[in-house]
């Protein structure tokens, strides 16, 4: 919802980084503008049961079209590991949708449900170890200068974090407590990083949007911790 509003507030799809190289200045804003609204009508649906399912595949279809716009650009330029990054950061909030869909459907086994998450987000922490590791100035560079001991160990210390977390995932050893304190480090990133820059600069739409993103995706980590909470409960296999 936050990001559907934000959407509203700048009504600036040129400051959509990954729309603005694929859509011409007719057919932009209209896109922009019902993917505002389809965020703001899933955000609300997702928080009721008798809804929660509808508001999934709404969220889960908006977050993969983002994620699937970068994929012309990942072709052209490969090389280039921002373009994969900006990839797995939306594609992140579509597992987080679709494992409350498939959590909601009879259709899927629990074993394996808890399998194909656990990969598929592991696979964009895996993402996010390397964005942080191949960008780490300016990583580091977010970091509040008032944190001892220096900006750059934090860079490198939530990277290993990121790496450890992933690993964890893919490899289904500790993941539920991976995914908790995953969780809580992303959360930690909203309120250390990007509230002290939108009271410094509120008139940033960059500022917001990575706010917005940033506990966006702690909440598809916390999604799929409460997944893996629930698996451990009901399953009798070793942890």
């Amino acid at each position: 919802m936050a990001f559907g509003l934000i959407t509203l507030v700048w009504h600036d799809y040129n400051d959509w980084d990954q729309l603005r190289h694929v859509l011409n200045a007719t057919d932009g804003p209209v896109f922009v503008y019902a993917a505002a609204a389809a965020q703001i009508f899933g955000g609300a649906a997702i928080q009721f049961r008798r809804t929660a399912k509808t508001g999934a595949v709404v969220l889960g279809a908006v977050y993969l079209v983002f994620a699937l716009l970068y994929v012309p650009r990942i072709v052209a330029t490969p090389q280039i590991y921002d373009r994969w990054g900006n990839f797995f950061e939306p594609f992140s909030l579509v597992t987080g949708a679709a494992i409350v869909y498939a959590r909601l459907s009879s259709a899927w086994a629990p074993e394996t449900l808890h399998r194909i998450a656990r990969i598929l987000f592991g696979i964009c922490v895996a993402s996010f170890t390397l964005e942080q590791a191949f960008y780490l100035d300016n990583t580091a560079s977010l970091v509040p200068k008032w944190l001892p001991p220096s900006e750059t160990f934090w860079a490198v210390a939530t990277t290993v974090a990121f790496a450890l977390a992933a690993v964890a995932l893919l490899t289904n050893r500790m993941a539920l407590l991976a995914t908790r304190l995953l969780t809580m480090m992303i959360v930690l990133f909203g309120l250390l990083v990007w509230v002290p820059l939108i009271l410094s600069g509120p008139h940033s739409h960059t500022n917001w949007s990575e706010f917005a993103e940033t506990f966006a995706i702690a909440g598809a980590a916390w999604i799929l911790a409460d997944l893996l909470g629930d698996y451990r409960l009901n399953d009798h296999r070793p942890r």
